[in-house]
């Protein structure tokens, strides 16, 4: 398919309202919120656990997700009420009716977001931790959720991370995940807005994605199942949009392929749970990191947005948010045009891609093989992590949890 020809299946998909071009910018698409309303961190109470957990070995091999931490923070809303006071407590189970709507309904969205060690293992560092309460705030309203202030939410978080430091495997590549995440807790079999909900926030100790470093993953276009729609929630982290991603990436990986490239209409989305790039020669010959819009289909990353600040910073390339089609990719494949692609998220920061699958036929990309991995997917990876633990600054990305 050419590129004129897309042109024009774009033009045709606008027309039927398929595509919303989005003006795209560093920060998260929607605005802060502040508000009377919102819980406040002045009111949080905090009460230590009696009973620690015992904690890894210096040389443990972290799994992702596998052990928590000893504290846990809880935010509870009612509709008569408004939020209540924040409140840090013991690592505990949740008593759930039967009948609760998160159940039914899936009335639930969540964030995922880290803290680092520094390079001399004297801080410990949040990357744009505020983008992450903006995009849990976005979720909040497409749920009919109450919203909050987003700098309130951070400083609890904050008192959470340093409450629990000594969880931090102090490693190079290790972290703490942090996961924000919103429930309903009305008990109801209706399908309606919650008028009780919760806010809690756990934390993870996780190592590298990579242990041994890059491993590029063999990727698989699924044309039997759509992940995200225009104007459907792909751009919200609701917990909806990933459990029917299961079952295909079960089949894919059946078949030997490691994530699921994402398309619609066959234009480009995301690859498994993460932003896609393509770094190529365009038809004009010019350089070019290329990535899907916020059109409302995808999730606007913390670490996309990273990317796109960072490789305009330095200048070197052109960088654009635009809607390209398998077809786009597999003709400059053909065509010796594609230099590398990836994915980039929060869990991997970026992912190496080394093979396309797309209709029982396979497209190599390329890989250094020394590096595991493109040049600019390294350098991107190397600078982030650079900025992760304060090595680097840029720009105010990186906060310290005070101790």
């Amino acid at each position: 398919m050419s590129f004129l020809l897309t042109r024009k299946i774009f033009a045709r998909q606008k027309a039927f309202g398929a595509f919303t071009r989005a003006k795209s910018s560093f920060s998260m698409p929607f605005s802060s919120f502040s508000s009377v309303t919102s819980f406040k961190a002045e009111d949080l109470i905090i009460e230590e656990t009696k009973a620690p957990k015992a904690k890894p070995s210096e040389d443990h091999v972290y799994e992702f997700g596998k052990l928590t931490t000893d504290h846990m923070l809880e935010i509870d809303w009612d509709v008569e009420t408004g939020w209540g006071k924040p409140l840090i407590s013991p690592y505990h189970n949740f008593s759930m009716d039967p009948s609760n709507s998160t159940l039914h309904y899936a009335l639930e969205c969540f964030e995922g977001m880290k803290a680092f060690p520094s390079h001399d293992n004297s801080k410990i560092n949040l990357f744009r931790p505020v983008e992450n309460c903006k995009r849990m705030n976005h979720s909040f309203t497409a749920l009919s959720f109450p919203e909050f202030d987003n700098e309130e939410l951070l400083k609890c978080i904050k008192k959470l991370v340093d409450l629990d430091r000594e969880w931090m495997p102090w490693r190079e590549k290790h972290s703490l995940y942090i996961r924000p995440t919103g429930i309903s807790f009305e008990n109801t079999l209706g399908v309606k807005p919650a008028n009780k909900v919760k806010l809690f926030t756990i934390i993870s100790p996780v190592g590298p994605y990579y242990p041994a470093g890059f491993n590029p993953v063999s990727i698989y276009c699924y044309t039997d199942f759509v992940r995200a729609w225009h104007k459907g929630s792909g751009d919200k982290k609701l917990g909806s949009n990933y459990g029917p991603t299961i079952k295909p990436a079960k089949a894919v990986a059946a078949q030997g392929y490691d994530q699921i490239l994402w398309l619609l209409d066959d234009v480009v989305s995301e690859v498994g749970v993460m932003n896609f790039f393509v770094y190529w020669y365009n038809e004009d010959g010019d350089k070019e990191l290329i990535t899907c819009p916020l059109d409302g289909t995808i999730l606007p990353g913390i670490t996309r947005s990273s990317i796109l600040g960072l490789s305009r910073e330095w200048n070197e390339f052109k960088v654009t948010e635009e809607h390209f089609t398998i077809h786009d990719i597999i003709k400059a494949i053909k065509e010796d045009r594609v230099i590398e692609a990836f994915g980039c998220g929060t869990a991997a920061v970026v992912s190496p891609v080394k093979n396309i699958g797309y209709n029982g036929e396979d497209f190599k990309i390329p890989i250094k093989e020394e590096l595991k991995s493109g040049e600019l997917a390294n350098r991107l990876f190397g600078k982030l992590n650079d900025i992760y633990t304060g090595k680097n600054q840029f720009k105010d990305w990186t906060v310290e949890v005070e101790n």
